[in-house]
């Protein structure tokens, strides 16, 4: 009968009531999405301690599937690193430019380029020691236009001692980072680089922690020697100063190096050096949130698109050139996201997301990002036989988003991002609950 029925109509109508049967097909899907999230996000004492919001989009169909709070503004944190990586994508190139440099007579000048590869042992190992190391010619430094403070907008000072906030320099060397190695029975750590072990001040003070604790303004590294039977490891950033980095080099390089201001020849530095690839950047940026990284490649963008290196003229140019189309004006302040000056909304991450997935072949860029159940920051989270999560993590006090791509068990591929600001229950709850939610689109979208 009904296919009678079919061989009997127009192929206008055919079409017609196809598109009626898709449409309701749809809407159904939808329906068993919207109304499972809607009870949860209503009932739950979970979200009813902070403010939440969530965008689900489908590329595929170009259409907009759940949409909670969608166009209010909340703290990114991390999040902010798709912003950078989609500045890197649109301005670094495939290699980072790592030096701009001369060789005149029998000197070599050089200036840096904010590039954080340099004897960074997160990173592939660069091109520049080598070429620095290998040259017969004197070395002249050379430094660039650089007018960034240490620490970002908006930063919490009281993080300056912890790793995750190295300073913000236009050479880094070690990552800006010094390297403690505390041994059994060894009265004093392995300190890396070793130009620091003269900085190690041991305080005989029970109510000083065992930590290294850094003084805010100088590399004056405090600590306490009384748990002698214990071993561990801690990376502390030090503070930059131009004395320091041409020591550093000096030191490395086991030759002078000599800084020099010349605005003459710092015009004529003509020659790039490039240093590693810039993915094993965004693969570290992204999967393990290397906050570091993040600024320096804004950093870097800036160098390539003016005569100096400053995260803002990096911004501005983005916002100007390649993301005037977002839903909402992104308020964007670092590359890392330590910023609490930032603040994006889900649905304009979800379209930065869909401009990063224009740029990347899906199957790249999932290898790049954090998985769920199975790489970087979401190893422990979303776990499953098949990864169904690749998406970029976001935490500050009170504050945690994830935002990226949900694979459903029918194939599609869709762009969310779940934002929440303001919560006073334990994140590990909130976690629970947002997999909840993700779960319900993964099983029946």
């Amino acid at each position: 009968m009904a296919k009678n029925l079919y061989r009997s109509m127009s192929p206008l109508k055919f079409l017609i009531l196809s598109l009626i049967f898709l449409m309701l097909g749809s809407c159904s899907t939808t329906k068993k999405i919207s109304r499972p999230i809607n009870n949860i996000f209503t009932g739950s004492p979970v979200f009813d301690q902070g403010f939440a919001g969530l965008a689900l989009y489908d590329p595929q169909e170009n259409k907009t599937i759940y949409s909670y709070n969608a166009k209010k503004y909340f703290t990114p944190a991390s999040n902010t690193k798709l912003f950078t990586f989609y500045t890197g994508l649109k301005i670094l190139g495939d290699s980072v430019p790592a030096l701009k440099y001369l060789i005149e007579n029998d000197t070599l000048y050089f200036k840096a380029t904010g590039d954080p590869s340099f004897l960074n042992r997160n990173l592939p190992e660069s091109e520049v020691f080598y070429f620095l190391k290998n040259s017969n010619e004197k070395l002249v430094y050379i430094p660039p236009s650089y007018t960034e403070t240490h620490q970002g907008p908006g930063w919490s000072w009281g993080d300056y001692n912890a790793y995750y906030s190295a300073e913000r320099t236009p050479f880094p060397v070690y990552g800006n980072m010094v390297s403690f190695q505390f041994q059994k029975n060894k009265k004093l750590p392995v300190v890396s680089p070793s130009i620091f072990s003269d900085s190690l001040v041991n305080i005989k003070d029970n109510l000083v922690s065992s930590r290294i604790e850094r003084k805010i303004f100088k590399n004056s590294f405090e600590f306490n020697n009384q748990f002698k039977n214990s071993e561990f490891a801690q990376s502390v950033p030090f503070k930059y100063s131009p004395e320091i980095l041409t020591n550093l080099l000096s030191d490395t390089l086991h030759k002078p190096v000599i800084r020099l201001e010349n605005l003459d020849i710092n015009k004529r530095l003509n020659k790039t050096l490039y240093s590693i690839s810039s993915d094993s950047l965004y693969k570290r940026m992204l999967e393990v949130s290397d906050n570091f990284i993040a600024e320096q490649i804004l950093i870097m963008s800036a160098g390539i698109i003016s005569d100096t290196l400053k995260s803002d003229i990096a911004i501005d140019y983005m916002k100007e050139h390649y993301l005037a189309d977002l839903p909402d004006e992104p308020m964007w302040y670092d590359g890392s996201g330590l910023s609490r000056y930032n603040l994006f909304t889900p649905r304009t991450m979800v379209k930065l997301l869909e401009k990063i997935l224009a740029e990347v072949p899906q199957e790249k860029l999932f290898s790049i990002m954090a998985t769920g159940g199975k790489s970087g920051t979401l190893k422990n989270y979303f776990k499953a036989e098949h990864p169904y999560i690749f998406a970029k993590t976001g935490t500050l006090k009170y504050n945690h988003s994830l935002s990226g791509y949900i694979k459903t068990n029918s194939g599609k591929i869709l762009i969310f991002s779940f934002m929440n600001s303001n919560y006073t229950v334990s994140t590990s709850l909130l976690k629970q609950e947002m997999e909840r939610i993700l779960k319900i689109i993964r099983n029946n979208y």
